[in-house]
């Protein structure tokens, strides 16, 4: 019951294999379905969300709080959908919204660039310029998206488990690669990556709950104890245990809820 996520520049043919492997495996193939569970439970509207994961970070810069907020509720949304497992995900940035999940095969889909400015070039019926100038603009900006908010570059293979070229495998063949890559022990869902996941879904409940009402914090959640690091100090912390002080939906299911306001920020926190 492992997790796939596909990662993939604009038409590289993806979405298409992506599709497949999840026909191929009695898996949910999932994309838009994450902004419109995002948008119906936080109320937001839809383009709203994808302005903030496609608008390059200069943008975005004006409503620093409003893009952590929107990554948030949306990272809620797809730990919602993969909780269970049996789920392939080839929307924003999956491979670094599931973090330190063991069970997640995290892919990488390149195409030449020839290939994909063709394909731009029969979408748009534009010319091989316009196409070719639309790709990059699009892949720098994706390249600062995920400098910006994760401090990396999605085009480091170390990111991946998996990566294959679509100029040297035929898409057949890549949809066999990633089934079998997905049947190895090393992806087996155990108690223990059943537990990760299950904790990170706890830790995006939280925060995407708390977000709109106390301002930035970290979470973290072990074992279903949750850690919130309030980074505005001890007026955020009384605004926090306010907020906490009555049951919630969010709440449930927890073992126990902590607020710190000094110490380091682990690195996995939300």
């Amino acid at each position: 019951m492992a997790i796939i996520t596909i990662s993939r520049g604009s038409f590289s043919h993806g979405a298409e294999v992506a599709e497949r492997v999840a026909e191929r495996l009695g898996y949910q193939c999932i994309s838009r379905e994450v902004l419109l569970d995002a948008s119906e439970r936080f109320h937001i509207p839809e383009m709203k969300l994808v302005q903030a994961i496609h608008d390059s970070p200069n943008i975005l810069q004006r409503f620093q709080f409003g893009k952590q907020a929107y990554i948030a509720y949306i990272q809620w949304a797809l730990a919602q959908r993969v909780r269970s497992g049996r789920a392939v995900y080839h929307g924003f940035a999956g491979h670094l919204l599931l973090p330190r999940i063991p069970h997640v095969l995290r892919v990488r889909i390149l195409a030449s660039m020839e290939q994909r400015v063709a394909a731009k070039m029969a979408q748009a019926r534009i010319s091989e310029r316009e196409a070719l100038a639309v790709i990059n603009k699009d892949d720098e900006e994706r390249r600062k998206w995920s400098k910006a908010l994760y401090g990396v570059d999605p085009r480091d293979s170390s990111l991946y488990d998996l990566m294959i070229r679509l100029d040297r495998l035929t898409t057949n063949e890549a949809v066999e690669l990633i089934c079998l890559a997905a049947s190895s022990p090393a992806f087996e869902v155990t108690e223990a990556a059943r537990q990760r996941m299950d904790d990170l879904a706890k830790a995006c409940e939280v925060k995407a709950w708390l977000l709109d009402q106390v301002g930035d914090i970290a979470v973290t959640c072990e074992f279903g104890n949750v850690l919130i690091y309030a980074k505005g100090g001890d007026k955020q912390a009384e605004r926090i245990r306010k907020a906490i002080s009555s049951p919630r939906e969010e709440l449930a299911d927890l073992a126990n809820i902590e607020i710190r306001t000094a110490g380091p920020i682990p690195d996995h926190a939300l």
